[in-house]
């Protein structure tokens, strides 16, 4: 995917549900993984010709897991002249070893957006920015239907009331394979996940899941997210 295709794809979800206002100060949510070195490569660019004016900074929740460098994270928001701060926590200990959760993905999902929303506010910020893309929005509709038994898609806009925060997903309308693709091409410093979980989750299984039945069904993922856009969900 070249530069223009995800400004492009970025500003029409920013435009069609109204995600950037003049003066926001949003906190981007930066794991080191594709996604969210993506979102922030994406903002950043808008930045400079978007008709609303915004600031960015970089938050990097680090969960304490032995060999997590944050330096290749850094080095990349001092390229985008972007400001950069590193949470420590204890959030792997608490959730691996502490409470030895055996599905410990929500509470660890729980405990790190708290880091997050409070760094975020202490900086000033207005509204938090997560990297979930055009997959992600199909896998937990999946997810939703198989384990909860409801037609449910996380929103491109939420408000927080408990943080006063609003949460937004930039890059709802772009497909992980093209932000697979940018991240080969403009070689984004993306760090390995260190998470004993990874790969080994609902998450996952639904992650393969779809891949199968698109390759057994093409155009199955393309129809999936027409559900999610004609299916009532609040926020779109």
């Amino acid at each position: 995917m070249k530069l223009q295709q995800l400004y492009s794809l970025t500003r029409q979800a920013i435009d069609r549900y109204h995600l950037v206002d003049d003066g926001d100060h949003i906190a981007v949510g930066v794991s080191g993984g594709k996604d969210s070195l993506t979102l922030l490569y994406a903002l950043q660019g808008l930045r400079s010709f978007y008709p609303r004016k915004f600031r960015i900074s970089a938050i990097t929740v680090d969960l304490g897991f032995e060999g997590f460098d944050t330096g290749p994270m850094e080095e990349f928001c001092r390229q985008l002249d972007i400001p950069y701060y590193v949470v420590p926590t204890r959030i792997g200990d608490i959730v691996f070893r502490e409470r030895k959760e055996a599905s410990p993905c929500s509470l660890c999902a729980k405990m790190r957006k708290g880091a997050l929303n409070k760094t975020a506010k202490e900086i000033g910020c207005s509204k938090v920015a997560y990297a979930h893309h055009k997959d992600d929005i199909i896998e937990t509709m999946l997810l939703s239907l198989l384990y909860e038994g409801r037609f449910y898609a996380f929103p491109p806009y939420t408000w927080l009331d408990k943080s006063q925060l609003a949460v937004i997903r930039p890059l709802v309308l772009v497909p992980e394979a093209d932000i697979t693709g940018f991240r080969n091409r403009y070689k984004l410093p993306v760090c390995k996940n260190p998470c004993p979980a990874d790969g080994n989750t609902r998450r996952s299984y639904v992650h393969q899941l779809v891949r199968n039945l698109e390759k057994e069904n093409p155009g199955v993922k393309k129809r999936l997210f027409h559900a999610v856009l004609e299916g009532n969900i609040p926020g779109y």
